[in-house]
């Protein structure tokens, strides 16, 4: 049976999709002839801490989309639900490397951390001033060191790209990113689950009347399984997940993320984010610095949601909204008014 999606030949699924993106955006990014890896396009070497990012495709934007200014310097993008392989880092960390040195960010996943940190090792046997932070913000799990990297990933590319933009030392950024991760948690949940482009095959089975409850970003299954409720009422047991792990106190400011998982309509997507920040705002008595309602680490065709909230302090703050031009994020300077 014909699998319905938009695709050619299943082994060029990701570089097809790359190649269109740089087609599509060549003031932003452009990609190497020969890894699956996405530069900026315009970067001034050794001017400015460079940062790297990556993991398995099927997530977009994540990660390609966040490449530009006032973010990511390079991303690997591996295939569907895979880790980029070693040499693949490794090529992206030369094609970058500057005096100030590079950190690297990825996801708390085994094939991540298998894949990364060699080459990172690798670059250090060659002098070049690396280090990298495994992010692990998602709370469905309760133990803090095998916690997955989910939607904080992506604040942690804004703030930190930020960071670095603005000339932050190679130690300073470390320390942001790391204030970010200590300040942000993320959960998911999966009405459906997602599909294989190259097989046509769910990822799991989900009846009718359920949903998984504490997702990863990789197609795989919750932490419980609960038969369908409102959205008010899933927007509750999650944010109270979240604010139990942060410890979030009345009057607390906060960045609100509330997204699909790729296949949810942005109808659905905007009602939950209603229901989410009623909660928030009238029932805990957080406050809303700002507000991000969209896609930014997805699973395929999965519908489902996530919701993250990140603590902000003024220096997250000023970092979280400064200027940036990628294809998922753009932010103009503050004195552009359109």
């Amino acid at each position: 049976m014909a699998i319905k999606k938009l695709v050619n030949e299943p082994d060029r699924i990701v570089r097809d999709m790359l190649e269109g993106m740089e087609l599509a955006f060549p003031e932003i990014i452009r990609l190497d002839p020969q890894w699956n890896n996405v530069y900026r396009r315009y970067r001034k070497p050794n001017y400015k801490v460079a940062l790297l990012s990556g993991g398995g495709s099927g997530h977009e934007p994540a990660f390609a989309g966040y490449v530009g200014y006032g973010m990511l310097d390079a991303v690997c993008a591996g295939y569907v639900y895979t880790a980029p392989t070693v040499p693949q880092v490794y090529a992206a960390i030369k094609e970058i490397a500057t005096d100030a040195g590079i950190w690297v960010f990825f996801g708390n996943y085994t094939g991540d951390l298998m894949n990364f940190v060699p080459a990172i090792e690798m670059a250090r046997g060659e002098g070049i001033k690396i280090d990298y932070i495994a992010v692990n913000d998602d709370v469905a799990i309760s133990e803090k060191e095998k916690r997955r990297g989910t939607t904080i990933h992506i604040m942690v590319h804004k703030i930190a790209g930020a960071a670095a933009e603005e000339g932050y030392t190679f130690e300073e950024v470390g320390r942001v990113a790391r204030k970010v991760i200590d300040n942000g948690r993320d959960i998911g949940v999966a009405l459906t689950p997602s599909t294989m482009p190259t097989t046509g095959k769910p990822t799991f089975e989900l009846p009718e009347d359920e949903i998984e409850f504490g997702i990863g970003v990789h197609g795989e299954p919750g932490i419980r399984r609960m038969k369908v409720i409102p959205s008010r009422e899933l927007a509750k047991l999650m944010i109270d997940k979240i604010a139990e792990d942060l410890k979030l106190q009345k009057g607390d400011e906060i960045a609100l993320i509330v997204q699909g998982t790729g296949g949810t309509p942005y109808m659905e997507k905007f009602i939950f984010y209603r229901d989410a920040r009623k909660y928030v705002e009238e029932t805990l008595g957080l406050k809303v610095y700002v507000s991000w309602v969209g896609e930014f680490i997805t699973s395929l065709d999965m519908q489902g949601g996530r919701i993250a909230i990140l603590k902000l302090d003024d220096e997250l703050k000023r970092l979280l909204t400064a200027p940036a031009t990628t294809i998922a994020i753009k932010i103009p300077p503050p004195n552009i008014v359109s």
